[in-house]
């Protein structure tokens, strides 16, 4: 497709979560518009968070959507390019209110300044966001029912989000955030505030590999499910294979997430994701 070809929300996830665009393309064709709007979703609500300077116009941004959500349900069809291709998802696939709602709560966690405690607050953050948003995409690709593929989708949604907040270090050091746990910076002798200014120092790649070790015992946990998983959900599940990439680029880079190499994606992980596709594994 050339890009005058793509819907909207193709084009903003092509554009700004090429992973996801990635992988959704090998989703049956009747259901992958159907991804992408969630996906664009998600791109909208992220963005919140830079394009606010206060917190209380992000909560202001937060509850138009809610309150955008809430009219889908009720029947009405918003204006918004991307509202009005969710709410085609959502009438046509029949998603469950409840995730959009925890989905939306757990990205409050974006507008707070502190850093999670401990991990298991990062993790509950990335359950809540990720995960939420991973029950909605299987829904879509008509295996929101199934208890297997549901476990592992959540092992997978984790991991992935905890590996983008581990990529996104760099961003969000320049604007003085931090996801990284406070338990874990402390224990490792890691300045936050020297992070901000001179991007890695001491203690930096052990916190980093703390949370990736987590995120490869998500993916290790999701394969486990492998032998009873939906064959149809593997365009939300192909992510892992991209996880795996990303995980192995950490570790070559000393678990350095300001190293350049951390943020390229080679050709041959395109070949593994067409590979595992047509194996129908993740």
């Amino acid at each position: 497709m050339t890009r005058a070809e793509l819907s909207y929300c193709a084009d903003q996830v092509e554009r700004f979560d090429n992973d996801r665009y990635l992988c959704a393309a090998y989703a049956a064709p009747a259901r992958r518009e159907g991804l992408l709007s969630l996906f664009a979703f998600n791109l909208e609500i992220a963005r919140i968070r830079e394009q606010v300077r206060e917190p209380l116009l992000g909560q202001i941004r937060l509850q138009w959507w809610r309150e955008t959500i809430e009219q889908i349900y009720l029947g009405a069809t918003p204006s918004h390019p991307v509202a009005a291709s969710l709410t085609h998802t959502v009438r046509s696939f029949d998603l469950t209110a409840n995730h959009f709602e925890r989905y939306l709560e757990g990205r409050e966690r974006d507008l707070e300044a502190a850093a999670p405690d401990d991990l298991a607050a990062l993790e509950s953050y990335a359950e809540q966001t990720a995960a939420s948003l991973s029950a909605l995409t299987l829904q879509v690709l008509g295996c929101g029912g199934d208890e297997a593929t549901a476990t592992a989708m959540r092992h997978v949604a984790i991991a992935w989000a905890l590996i983008g907040l581990l990529r996104a270090v760099p961003f969000h050091a320049r604007a003085r955030r931090v996801y990284l746990p406070t338990a874990l910076n402390r224990r490792a002798g890691l300045d936050v505030f020297a992070l901000f200014e001179k991007g890695s120092v001491p203690g930096l790649s052990q916190v980093v590999e703390a949370v990736a070790t987590v995120a490869w015992e998500h993916l290790k946990a999701a394969r486990a499910q492998r032998s009873g998983i939906a064959r149809n959900a593997l365009p939300a599940l192909l992510v892992a294979t991209l996880a795996d990439h990303y995980l192995a680029q950490l570790r070559r880079c000393n678990y350095d997430p300001f190293d350049r190499l951390v943020g390229e994606r080679s050709r041959t992980i395109l070949l593994r994701v067409a590979f595992n596709a047509s194996l129908g594994r993740f």
